[in-house]
């Protein structure tokens, strides 16, 4: 079994994909927060703040000391957060707001180790005009039903995508070029070892 090098405190499967991108070995914690916004909360404060607390809930519940990992995505168009989707009626109000126009996808990342560390990923996504019966069809995919924005860049949803200026990682969910200088700062670094995903990895407590 290989050595597990650090936690991700989520639940999501994107996020999961991506560490295994970097070929590094991780356990996965609980990280059941609140993630309403505060009132007069900027989009880019609510994404840090999010990623610590999902990494402070992690920390709690560690079975050692290394370094843990929390990340928070939204989708911001008209100064509006955009999360998942309530339903299908919400799902087609968001592609319509997106429809034909430029948005930014924030990805806050926190890296609790020797000490607290935070990163902003921001990226400008471009969507071409999105026909009334292509958001239906798209929701009856069952793609965008957990997905910010209702939408993932990874699917089906590309199909909408004309361009995108920044980090694509980070609009999957986690930018790994900001993420792995964070864990280099707590010594993390995938050149290191081979470290590959641990069958503690698919253990979610």
């Amino acid at each position: 079994m290989n050595e597990v090098a650090l936690y991700l405190a989520s639940r999501s499967p994107r996020r999961r994909e991506l560490l295994q991108q970097l070929g590094l070995a991780h356990g996965l914690l609980p990280a059941d927060v609140d993630e309403s916004p505060l009132p007069g909360e900027s989009a880019e404060a609510f994404v840090i703040r999010i990623a610590l607390e999902k990494a402070r809930a992690g920390r709690q519940v560690a079975p050692s000391p290394l370094p843990v990992l929390g990340a928070d995505t939204a989708v911001v168009c008209d100064g509006r957060i955009l999360g998942k989707p309530a339903d299908a009626a919400d799902a087609a109000a968001m592609l319509a707001l997106l429809s034909g126009r430029a948005h930014r996808v924030l990805t806050g990342v926190a890296v609790l180790g020797q000490r607290e560390q935070t990163v902003l990923s921001e990226t400008r996504v471009q969507f071409r005009q999105i026909a009334p019966a292509e958001a239906d069809a798209y929701w009856a995919s069952g793609e965008p039903r957990d997905k910010a924005g209702a939408y993932a860049i990874q699917g089906r949803g590309a199909l909408f995508v004309e361009r995108i200026s920044g980090s694509y990682t980070g609009v999957v969910g986690l930018p790994l070029f900001e993420t792995a200088r964070l864990l280099a700062a707590e010594g993390v670094h995938p050149w290191d070892s081979t470290l590959v995903p641990s069958n503690l990895g698919n253990q979610t407590p």
